[in-house]
């Protein structure tokens, strides 16, 4: 089946960039891309609930029903809205093994929630389908070009990856990282982690270090570990 008998949600095709059956009423002013910067700047500056049709018609200079022209739901707003957000992936550097270059991937993908963490509360109902999303995707994937991984074992490792930094990102969202709020935690966690009550908690207060970075990293090598012992079964 060729690619363009399958039908294409109309904002797909916009930021894909295919031709449009005309449209009656005047010819678009804005690009779609420039809709997605004027929501996200809204979003970054009051969160995703400061952003609707009628707040981004007005960013940039639109009526809310002219807005309607190029994005027909809220939904579509948003896909719009994490195309422009996430953006290109960052390079990396490809003679690396698949390990370095899938941690660089990651933190990448966490900068990026850390600095639009309203991404995190976009409702998800089918898999990325914008151009650059679909570039991130490409990347991690292309981590794995060297191993014998199967290609569902390839989108497998990947969402695992994804969904690690995903649910580590919405955790660590709201917490105070400044300065001394790690010690402060572990200080009051000692106070009510009694051993008579929490013995395994309490057991390893005594060498317990709470750095919320090391901690993300930590767990990513949690996560590759496993799937480099999936790596050596493909390789037997």
């Amino acid at each position: 089946m060729e690619k363009h008998e399958v039908e294409l949600p109309r904002v797909l095709q916009q930021l894909w960039g295919w031709e449009q059956p005309a449209r009656p009423g005047p010819k678009p002013t804005f690009h779609i891309s420039e809709i997605g910067a004027a929501a996200v700047r809204l979003a970054d500056a009051g969160g995703l609930g400061a952003v609707s049709m009628s707040k981004v018609a007005a960013e940039l200079g639109f009526t809310t029903m002219s807005l309607y022209r190029y994005v027909e739901a809220k939904d579509d707003l948003y896909v719009v809205m994490l195309d422009e957000a996430f953006g290109k992936p960052a390079p990396v550097d490809e003679s690396l093994g698949w390990r370095e270059q899938l941690t660089a991937w990651a933190v990448h993908f966490r900068d990026a929630l850390v600095r639009h963490p309203w991404v995190l509360q976009v409702p998800v109902f089918e898999p990325p389908l914008s151009p650059q999303q679909l570039d991130w995707m490409e990347a991690a994937l292309r981590a794995f070009a060297g191993t014998q991984l199967t290609a569902n074992d390839k989108l497998s490792s990947m969402m695992l990856v994804n969904i690690y930094v995903r649910g580590t990102a919405q955790l660590t969202a709201h917490l105070d990282l400044d300065d001394g709020a790690d010690q402060l935690y572990g200080q009051r966690l000692a106070m009510l982690a009694t051993p008579d009550r929490y013995p395994t908690i309490a057991a390893g207060l005594a060498n317990l270090e709470i750095d919320y970075t090391d901690d993300f990293t930590d767990g990513l090598d949690v996560v590759l570990d496993g799937i480099e012992q999936l790596i050596e079964r493909r390789n037997k």
